[in-house]
């Protein structure tokens, strides 16, 4: 009788806890990980863990992403037995030390719960060195087109002095292009459009007798058009189409017919696109086992009417046309709904992206919501992988969403110079309309080292 109470009771606890997380949370998580506060495990591995296994959770989510940023404060750059004094003021070895959770009422912009001027605890002496920094208020270091905590890249002296005195916009404008599924993604294709099961056939049949107009829309689509780019078994050397038909998709773990196919699916072809999309804004909920997203979850202003609209992969894409310029620009602005989203279409970002529909302009001289917020990047691929790095679209927005000035260097300088992004970046004004216009805010970064260089030379 003890032991039947004490199962029946643990189960009532169990079901409480997955239904009703909510309540046991101490306080609501920063912008960056709302999303995912009820999925308490991805950071709380242990139930007593200390800030090791905190900071181990941080890693395990954000490693790759650091090492991608040069990290300018890692780690080790605060285990210097020098810096001892200073980790009793702010011990910065952990994430948590600045990005502390739960506690939203204190929580500034990128998730701080510090003082907006910690800098002063290492640097306060910077203006002896730096006399164009003498005055300077701390709170304005990580100002745009200043100091990125953790990637400076953008900002290093070389970096302003290589590309000052550069007009605002290129000659030509040349925003990078996704150039189709790498040679991985094509075997894994390939593979798949030998291996259906019969069964699985045979509904396929049957769906396309009952549903014609899906049918037409899947023939119109890339997946209906993708070829093997390597040497046909038959002829040694003329590529195959390989159709991507329905069972490609539609074909679950057990090679049974899957009538809702999910990211698992895509990613047995998209595996980059897939592992961004998981680690971005759209995705991170699925990755630790909740429901998917919805418009209506999020903290920023969307549009009423898709507020219950689940996020997926096709929720963009579509289900069978797999439109990539629909999912680039229309798609977007079906559920957000904020000033710098009304505003595109009037933007001129936004008139380019008409005109390249209307077919003035090549597509790579447009700019879409994506050629911003889902840059396109070379894709590291395998020694063994045939060709050159593909372009893939990096579906992983947290890349370069906060701070904005990481956009500089893969996005805002395709079409930009270093200076106007900075400038550009920096004013809220100009972001809310979309880019409609100049700058009206002037960060002097460039004009500093611009001094210093002519002062040195002055000296020599």
């Amino acid at each position: 009788m003890v032991v039947s109470a004490v199962i029946a009771g643990y189960y009532s606890y169990k079901v409480f806890i997955d239904s009703d997380k909510q309540s046991l949370l101490i306080g609501e998580a920063s912008y960056g990980h709302y999303q995912i506060q009820l999925a308490c495990s991805a950071c709380h591995s242990e139930a007593f863990g200390g800030p090791e296994l905190i900071q181990a959770a941080c890693m395990d989510c954000h490693k790759d992403e650091l090492n991608e940023a040069h990290d300018s404060h890692p780690k080790k750059k605060f285990n210097d037995p020098r810096n001892a004094d200073l980790l009793n003021i702010l011990d910065a070895r952990y994430c948590v030390s600045c990005h502390t959770e739960h506690q939203k009422e204190q929580t500034r912009a990128m998730g701080l719960t510090k003082p907006l001027d910690y800098c002063f605890n290492c640097h306060e002496d910077i203006g002896d060195d730096r006399p164009s920094h003498q005055g300077l208020a701390f709170n304005s270091c990580a100002s745009a087109g200043c100091h990125n905590y953790h990637d400076n890249r953008a900002l290093y002296e070389d970096f302003l002095l290589e590309n000052s005195s550069v007009p605002w916009l290129k000659t030509i404008a040349h925003i990078n292009l996704g150039n189709s599924a790498n040679s991985s993604a094509i075997s894994a294709a390939a593979s798949a459009a030998k291996n259906i099961d019969p069964a699985v056939n045979q509904r396929v049949t049957d769906k396309i007798t009952d549903y014609p107009d899906i049918h037409a829309e899947w023939l119109q689509s890339a997946h209906a058009e993708i070829q093997d780019i390597r040497p046909h078994e038959d002829d040694g050397k003329n590529p195959s189409k390989i159709n991507v038909k329905c069972g490609g998709c539609h074909s679950g773990d057990n090679d049974q017919w899957l009538e809702k196919p999910g990211v698992e699916q895509c990613k047995n072809c998209h595996r980059q696109e897939a592992a961004g999309f998981l680690q971005g804004k759209h995705g991170m909920r699925l990755a630790h086992g909740l429901p998917s997203i919805t418009p209506g979850d999020s903290a920023l202003t969307m549009k009423a009417a898709e507020k219950n609209t689940p996020h997926s992969c096709v929720a963009c894409h579509g289900a069978h046309e797999f439109n990539t310029l629909r999912a680039a620009k229309d798609n977007c602005l079906s559920c957000h709904d904020d000033e710098h989203s009304l505003a595109f279409e009037q933007s001129p970002h936004g008139q380019l992206f008409v005109q390249a529909g209307k077919g003035e302009i090549a597509v790579e001289q447009s700019v879409s919501c994506a050629s911003c917020h889902m840059p396109r990047v070379a894709q590291r691929i395998n020694a063994t992988d045939a060709g050159a790095s593909p372009m893939t679209v990096e579906h992983n927005q947290n890349l370069n969403l906060r701070p904005n000035e990481k956009m500089i260097r893969p996005v805002c300088m395709q079409c930009h110079s270093l200076e106007f992004s900075i400038d550009a970046l920096a004013d809220d004004a100009l972001i809310k309309n979309n880019f409609s216009g100049r700058p009206s805010v002037h960060i002097p970064s460039i004009d500093w080292v611009l001094k210093r260089e002519k002062s040195s030379e002055g000296k020599k």
